[in-house]
């Protein structure tokens, strides 16, 4: 269905290849991974798949991409439109209508489809990605995660042959995220569609996977089944990093063969004692917080308070009411009801030096804070705005990600360079209170793992506190001292990361599935306890 042939490509004013000399055929029905670091290539790879690369993007490309036999240097990806299915990285970059309905139909009044036939595959997509109670809201209304199932739904309702989805759960909750995979699964095992993805949350998808593309960053792609490209990969999801703690020869890619392999270490007893962190000082409190769009409540008079040094996680599904949440605290959405303190001040009525002082705050789409011309300029405008030695924010930004270039702009980035650079300068100011609205979109492991030790040291130094927005419960489990679980605007648990993470099916991490019922939730968890027992 897909062939590279001896394909090569390099971008303008780059040293390096972003693919050299990849040959690849994926058949009909196949299901394929692109794994790599950020910013290796992962998304170019998929706009070669439809001549995105380099009709509307430039660079330079040798050798030759087909797809159903025809050529993507032949054809515009215009002449593709019916063959092939794309959701982007941001998908609210992609839309062109007002309503869910609208955007559905779009595509397929440019192929000019009667409309009888429009009608009936509407009402297939509204129903396959649980869209119907959306279809009559305006896209600007929904959440980063039910814009994200719309727009995987306006590729899915041409009935392409081909579907080439880039981050496609980053904003999904993970139950919705196991809902589209399932259904994709379904659509190329019934219908023999072939799909292409490129994905960071490896534990969602990697069950899925027939096969694995790993780009190293160097142009170098390795292919090969999930087992073998996992077994020599540094990027794999926790139960790999888990089997290879434990010194396993095999390595399982689902929680059930893992809970197979490892029955000897879920029967020893272990005692495990929780500590009770100290009490220290509050640092934000907020009361009866009420906030509504129009007639309808985001969140429903909800109260808690948030304490120095605590990292605090919340989660819930999609459109649950934790942007409205954050955007209230950061004092971006004015409340409809209630009250907010952060250190004793409300949020409206900070300014300037003194509230880059006090909050810390990056949306769920970074760019919105970016506004600088290349890098270099926004990093030497945060060091200006800051008082700081030239130099310091972008040293923040190659410790999270390392090797961007100063002379690019930001909109030339990948969805997580952009999201390190928003970050470098957020944490460049070294606010008393960071509030971040999905921080792990778009970056890899080793960013990841970058992200949460800046975190950790960053509230334990006197006075700080994180709070952050994310589906993703294995940064969860690695990183939150406590988590608030929203629920149709309302908390419904409160508790220790350990407690709340535990008792929901749904959102314990890997390895806590795995190891259960001992109380662990990542590998470090695991390794910890048992050489306590040795």
């Amino acid at each position: 269905m897909i062939k590279f042939s001896h394909v090569s490509l390099i971008y303008p004013n780059s040293t390096t290849t972003v693919l050299e000399d990849l040959n690849l055929t994926i058949a009909e029905g196949e299901m394929v991974l692109v794994i790599g670091p950020t910013g290796s290539g992962k998304s170019s790879l998929l706009r070669l798949i439809n001549g995105l690369v380099p009709h509307h993007t430039g660079g330079i490309l040798a050798g030759d991409v087909s797809v159903n036999g025809l050529s993507t240097q032949l054809t515009k990806p215009g002449g593709m439109a019916h063959l092939i299915g794309i959701v982007g990285q941001n998908p609210a970059n992609g839309f062109v209508a007002d309503t869910v309905e609208e955007e559905l139909a779009f595509g397929m009044e440019v192929l000019n489809l009667p409309n009888d036939v429009m009608r009936k595959r509407v009402e297939e997509v509204l129903d396959l990605l649980s869209l119907a109670p959306l279809r009559n809201r305006s896209i600007a209304t929904l959440s980063g995660g039910e814009q994200q199932r719309v727009a995987i739904g306006a590729a899915l309702v041409t009935h392409p042959k081909v579907l080439v989805l880039d981050e496609p759960t980053s904003a999904l909750d993970p139950i919705a995220a196991e809902e589209v995979l399932s259904i994709l699964h379904r659509l190329v095992h019934d219908l023999g569609l072939t799909v292409v993805i490129a994905e960071h949350k490896l534990e969602r998808v990697i069950q899925f996977a027939d096969r694995i593309v790993y780009i190293n960053g160097e142009g170098v792609a390795n292919v090969g089944t999930p087992e073998e490209i996992l077994m020599q990969s540094p990027i794999a999801p926790p139960i790999v990093h888990l089997a290879k703690a434990l010194g396993l020869k095999e390595i399982g890619v689902t929680v059930r063969e893992m809970r197979r392999m490892t029955t000897q270490y879920r029967d020893i007893e272990t005692t495990s004692t929780v500590e009770t962190p100290p009490t220290t000082s509050k640092v934000i409190t907020f009361e009866k917080l009420t906030v509504s769009y129009g007639d309808t409540n985001a969140l429903n008079s909800i109260t808690s308070e948030i304490f120095a040094g605590e990292v605090v996680a919340v989660m819930g599904r999609n459109g649950a009411g934790k942007s409205s949440l954050l955007k209230a605290l950061a004092g971006v959405n004015q409340p409809t009801g209630g009250s907010i303190s952060l250190l004793g001040k409300n949020p409206f009525e900070l300014h300037g030096k003194q509230r880059r002082e006090t909050i810390g705050f990056i949306p769920q789409e970074p760019s919105d804070l970016l506004y600088g011309q290349s890098v270099a300029i926004e990093c030497e405008q945060a060091d200006r705005d800051n008082e700081l030695t030239a130099g310091t924010t972008y040293a923040v930004l190659q410790q999270l990600v390392p090797g961007i270039s100063t002379a690019t702009h930001p909109r030339d980035l990948s969805e997580g360079q952009r999201l390190g650079l928003a970050l470098s300068v957020v944490l460049s100011s070294n606010p008393s209170i960071l509030i971040l609205d999905e921080p792990t979109r778009g970056l890899d492991y080793q960013a990841k793992n970058e992200l949460t030790r800046m975190l950790i040291n960053f509230s334990a130094s006197f006075g700080k506190a994180v709070i952050l927005a994310t589906h993703d419960v294995e940064l969860v489990a690695e990183l939150a001292s406590r988590v608030i679980f929203i629920a149709d605007g309302d908390i419904v648990a409160d508790g220790s990361t350990l407690d709340v993470l535990l008792s929901s099916p749904a959102f314990a991490p890997q390895v806590a599935k795995v190891m259960s019922p001992h109380p662990w939730l990542s590998v470090k968890d695991v390794v910890a306890a048992l050489e306590g027992l040795q």
